[in-house]
């Protein structure tokens, strides 16, 4: 008798659950499921898929108190068929490198060479491990991307120069971009095209410090247009002829229309 009644209190106590029913007869409340909903940002990619070649060794050379001076000299080496790009040293001279070479054997022959030919005088080679990029495993990815901002800053205020013998020719955009992440080890390519095409997508929310924005200045909506992201939306820049390096922000209505996304090489 008592087992009859203990399984008529277990078929009871799962007709009142599965009804909504409590042990007291009043009814429970239930509300209505309803799936939570979390929203999903997108993660940025901790490697980039599209890893850049580093810089080997470099020959640094010279010493200008103007960015013209510097400018000139780099647009002579590039006339002789080699890579140079000019960059504002910490001491607040203009100083040049000049090649890529992948042993320092190489890079010491063609300095002297160039010392032979009366071109430079005293010259420094840059190993690979001087680099900021080198140090990336013992410092982490932010000390890279504040020196990348650091190697942008120094050449605020700079006019509006690259590689050439006057202002006409320009320090157009893409140089700049280039010249900061190559003194900072990364061999990024010259146009702002091909530095759009290599970079990892990046959404604007999730843009740091050191990425690259583009824009499309030009007519079209193809990439004409490209600077350092420095953080809290703005940027640093070569606007154009006529003007110097400067910070513009992303909220300006010019490059907020004509923004066309950002990419990451860290």
């Amino acid at each position: 008798m008592r087992g009859r009644r203990t399984f008529q209190l277990i078929v009871l106590g799962l007709v009142c659950l599965f009804l909504g029913v409590g042990c007291s007869g009043r009814k429970t409340y239930a509300p209505p499921y309803k799936a939570k909903t979390v929203p999903v940002k997108k993660a940025r990619q901790a490697n980039v898929k599209k890893a850049l070649p580093r810089m080997g060794y470099t020959i640094q050379a010279g010493a200008f108190s103007q960015p013209e001076n510097a400018a000139r000299f780099t647009e002579i080496l590039k006339d002789k068929g080699l890579d140079a790009t000019y960059f504002a040293a910490k001491t607040g001279l203009y100083k040049v490198r000049i090649g890529n070479f992948a042993a320092r054997e190489s890079a010491l022959n063609q300095a002297e060479a160039l010392k032979i030919l009366g071109l430079i005088e005293e010259y420094y080679i840059v190993a690979p491990e001087e680099y900021a990029v080198s140090k990336v495993e013992t410092l982490g990815d932010g000390y890279l991307r504040n020196e990348i901002i650091k190697a942008a800053q120094s050449f605020l205020g700079v006019p509006y120069l690259w590689g050439g013998a006057s202002p006409e020719v320009g320090f157009d955009c893409s140089g700049l971009t280039m010249t900061v992440y190559q003194l900072s080890g990364i061999d990024l390519p010259r146009t702002s095209g091909e530095q759009f095409r290599t970079g990892d997508d990046v959404d604007k929310d999730d843009l740091l410090k050191g990425d690259l924005i583009f824009f499309a200045t030009a007519k079209g909506s193809k990439v004409s247009h490209v600077g350092v992201y420095i953080g809290d939306g703005r940027f640093i820049h070569a606007p154009g002829k006529g003007k110097k390096i400067c910070i513009d922000s992303l909220s300006n209505a010019y490059y907020h229309k004509r923004y066309l996304g950002g990419r990451t090489y860290i």
